[in-house]
């Protein structure tokens, strides 16, 4: 069976909401939704106060090329347009609108039937993804429809579709593979035929044999797309990991992108989202989120409107237990610890993971012992180690020489570290400086 063929590990899997179905949450009473819910430019405002809104209806458009557009998740009047802390910690603007009902666009088709023919050309697909404000669903947030245009002199030659999961304890992909199948495949369908390819792969990892069965069940009515099984492994869901897996190809360093093998990456999340889109007319403005954990009564998956306080869904799978720690927004290996539960859901919120006090405590670190377990766990190739330490004493020179922008930030070599060495902390670091450093170093060429 496949996998990728440099580093990895395998933490304990906790797949506690595998066999729980996908819940319709309940509206909140107002929803948040931030103007940076993916890579690249914030989106721009087209709303004001006091502006009333439907379900879908356009309320920010993309702020550039690498941006994407923003749709009203629920239906109501635009109360302001302030700052809130996301998932990241930092205050960004964001639309408030208090919830009124819940009245769609009529241009969304809200019926269950399949439709599977699609008459648009690739151009056309290409901007129906782009308005509807889709991003990578993964978690990387990068908008699809730059993904589906790709630079001059690079040619696709297959779709891979990201339907691994490795992060422990997300079980939203899982889920949707099983309850939207179809859904899915005639979203990589639109995918292949936006991109000119005939071939598609659906990597998935054997701990989901229910969905790798029902795929390959559906699979064989969609010419040109195959289920992959994968052996477990962490991060096999990293766009690099994953072609290596899937097609045995690696994706040269920075600024190498997976074009250059032939191969354009989604999430079966997006694939769903382009079906919904191209399909239906509807926007990306609801997403399936896992809310997990050891202490909690009732780890659930919820199909959740953007913007939701994550609270709410806290609530819905039994409330925060006496136990807690810490909440992750995402999975513990590169979620990030929330400072307020009142964070808004976004594109990219895969999952809430609650940590109880015993999980969350960090063991107290130690010296290097000069081991080497993070650098053959880092999937990369790169020394950890070392990029940690040069970015803890602030040589920016060292650690972008040493590669440090090649790294996915995975937090395999922090996993492994015998000695409890915050070395993604630093690395994180060293990453943010060493880009703001290329970019001023950029803008002046």
């Amino acid at each position: 069976m496949k996998t990728f063929r440099i580093g990895g590990v395998h933490p304990s899997e906790n797949k506690l909401s595998a066999d729980k179905p996908i819940q319709i949450m309940e509206l909140p009473k107002q929803v948040v939704l931030p103007l940076s819910q993916h890579i690249g430019a914030p989106a721009v405002a087209l709303v004001k106060k006091g502006d009333v809104v439907k379900v879908g209806t356009k309320i920010a458009e993309a702020g550039g090329f690498v941006s994407a557009a923003i749709h009203s998740s629920v239906s109501g009047k635009v109360s302001k347009i302030d700052t809130v802390i996301d998932a990241s910690g930092y205050r960004k603007p964001a639309i408030f609108i208090d919830v009124e009902g819940d009245e769609w666009e009529e241009s969304i088709d809200r019926t269950p039937d399949l439709v599977k023919e699609c008459n648009l050309t690739p151009e056309e697909i290409v901007a129906k993804v782009k308005e509807a404000g889709i991003v990578g669903m993964g978690g990387a947030c990068f908008p699809a429809h730059v993904k589906l245009a790709p630079p001059p002199g690079a040619k696709a030659e297959c779709v891979i579709i990201n339907g691994v999961e490795c992060e422990p304890y997300l079980t939203a992909d899982h889920r949707l593979m099983l309850e939207k199948t179809e859904e899915i495949l005639v979203g990589v369908s639109i995918l292949m035929k936006a991109v000119k390819v005939n071939k598609a792969y659906i990597g998935i990892e054997n701990n989901k044999p229910d969905a790798i069965r029902k795929m390959q069940e559906k699979a064989v009515l969609y010419p040109g797309i195959e289920i992959v099984p994968l052996k477990v492994k962490y991060p096999q869901g990293g766009e690099k990991q994953l072609i290596d897996a899937v097609i045995g190809r690696q994706v040269p360093a920075p600024p190498a992108i997976p074009i250059n093998v032939g191969a354009v990456v989604q999430n079966v999340g997006t694939a769903y989202a382009v079906y919904e889109a191209v399909q239906k007319n509807k926007p990306l403005f609801e997403r399936v989120v896992t809310v997990t954990g050891k202490s909690l009564k009732n780890p659930s998956n919820f199909l959740t409107r953007m913007g939701t306080p994550m609270s709410m869904l806290i609530e819905a799978a039994g409330g925060l237990p006496e136990d807690t720690g810490k909440v992750i927004g995402g999975g513990p290996m590169m979620g990030k610890a929330l400072s307020t539960i009142e964070v808004p859901i976004a594109k990219g919120s895969s999952g809430v993971l609650i940590m109880n006090e015993k999980e969350a405590a960090r063991g107290e670190a130690q010296p290097c012992i000069r081991c080497a377990k993070c650098v053959s766990a880092c999937p990369m190739g790169l020394e950890p180690f070392l990029l940690a330490t040069a970015s803890s004493l602030s040589d920016w020179d060292k650690v972008e020489k040493e590669g440090i922008m090649s790294c996915i930030e995975c937090g395999s070599c922090q996993f492994t570290c015998p000695s409890h060495r915050p070395m993604l902390d630093f690395i994180r670091l060293g990453k943010g400086k060493v880009g703001a450093i290329i970019r001023a170093r950029n803008a002046k060429k």
